[in-house]
Parts: C-alpha cells; structure tokens; sequence
C-alpha cells in the first residue's frame, strides 16, 4: 500500500466517530448520509482554516468515489447547496467572525480548484469566487486592524517575504494574494473582465493613502507583478521578494 494520504492525516483534528465517517465516505459513500458528510466538512473548514486549504482534496476523492460506486451526486449537491448558502450569508458571516470568512474563502477557492465537469472548473463557482475577492480587495478589508492570530493562524506569508520586525498583514490581505496564487489563472481564463476589474481595486488599494501596512503593500505589490509576469514569479521578482529576507 502507498503511504497515508493527506486527507487521511487532515481528519485526526475530528473525533473519532467523525473521522470514522470520513473513512467510510472516502471508501464506501453508499454507506453513509453524503448531506451530513458534506455538512461536517463546510462546518469544520469555517472554523480551522489550515483544513479549510486541503478540504477541496477530500470532497473531490468522496465525488469520485461515489460517481463509480454509485453514478450519482449527491455529496456534490449537498456540498454546492451549503456553498451558496454561506455565500449568500457571506457578510453576516465576516461580521461575526473575520476568521470564519477567511476560512470561507479558503474553502470555496480549494473546492473551485479541485471540482471539475468535462474537466474544466465549474462555471457555477466563477461569479461567487470573484465575488469573495472582490469583498476581500475593498478599502475596508485592505486596512483592516489585524486581529490577533492564534495556534495555525499564522500568515503564510511572515517568515517569506515579510521582514522579522515586519508586522504580519491583515487576514483579508493575507488571503486574498494566496488565493490569487492559486486560483487567479484559473479565474481569468473563465472571465478576464472580472479579474481585469478585481486588479483595479487591488491597485486602488496599494495606493490607499493611509491604513495600509507596508507588509500589506508588498503583498499588492507582488501579486500585481504575479499576474502581469503571466500568474509567474520572474527570477527577478523573487529576488526582490524573497532572496532579500535573510539579508
């Protein structure tokens, strides 16, 4: 047998009658109630955003899993309709927990990255996608206090590009440029306009007058160079940004 797969680790952080759920999910989805399973994974993903970034991995293996058992979709169905009805609650959402959001935005950009029909994304997960970044590239959302992070909330970013003295940017910022890394490509290919207009505001917001973090303005910066180097890091580009760290 191959080694442990990384989904198979992700689900130690659930009790264990979850986790023997998820087992038989991934193995025999016949089995199990595909709507609940769908339902604990949303659930979990909003509160631990380091399992919100693999979740998209596990709900693909459990689609695949039961289309060849079965022919059928009912996890997939269960999944997109609690998708949208996050998203439509998306701003009561962020109000009341900036973490959860986050985790939301995570979650919904794993899942478009993963989920494919005719092996292309899903032109349903297009417009709220964008619409995620769009909330997560406005002023309000770029100069955000950062909240204080606890055990795995950790920017991605501090200890790559961010200087150790540098403060660590707001969570929106911080998500936004990591999503952009990961799904922007994809997102342009299904519609340029949205994303030409997305980096209108990401250009906006670097030139925000006051309230932006200079970590902050970086990461603008490198994801503005991202995209126009073709969504590629130039060696140029990751000398500026990365080599100088250790200097």
């Amino acid at each position: 047998m191959g080694e442990p797969s990384r989904e198979e680790y992700k689900i130690q952080s659930f009790d264990a009658e979850t986790q023997q759920l998820l087992k038989t999910a991934l193995k025999d989805p016949g089995a199990v109630d595909l709507e609940k399973v769908a339902n604990v994974i949303v659930d979990h993903s909003l509160q631990d955003c380091v399992f919100s970034k693999e979740a998209g991995r596990m709900c693909y293996a459990i689609i695949q899993a039961e289309s060849k058992q079965a022919g059928q979709s009912v996890f997939r169905r269960g999944l997109l309709n609690r998708l949208q009805q996050e998203y439509q609650a998306r701003e009561q959402l962020r109000a009341r927990s900036l973490q959860g959001w986050v985790c939301y935005v995570t979650f919904i950009c794993n899942i478009f990255d993963y989920l494919r029909v005719n092996n292309m994304p899903m032109m349903a997960l297009v417009n709220p996608v964008y619409d995620c970044l769009f909330r997560l590239a406005q002023p309000d959302s770029l100069s955000k206090e950062e909240e204080v992070r606890g055990p795995g909330k950790e920017s991605y970013w501090v200890g790559s590009l961010a200087q150790p003295s540098a403060s660590p940017p707001s969570m929106e910022v911080d998500c936004l440029v990591l999503q952009l890394h990961r799904v922007g490509e994809q997102l342009e290919k299904m519609n340029g306009q949205r994303m030409d207009e997305l980096f209108v505001l990401i250009r906006d917001g670097f030139l925000l007058p006051t309230g932006l973090s200079s970590l902050a303005q970086l990461l603008l910066l490198e994801i503005i160079e991202f995209r126009a180097a073709g969504w590629k890091t130039t060696p140029a580009a990751h000398k500026y940004y990365y080599s100088e760290v250790s200097d």
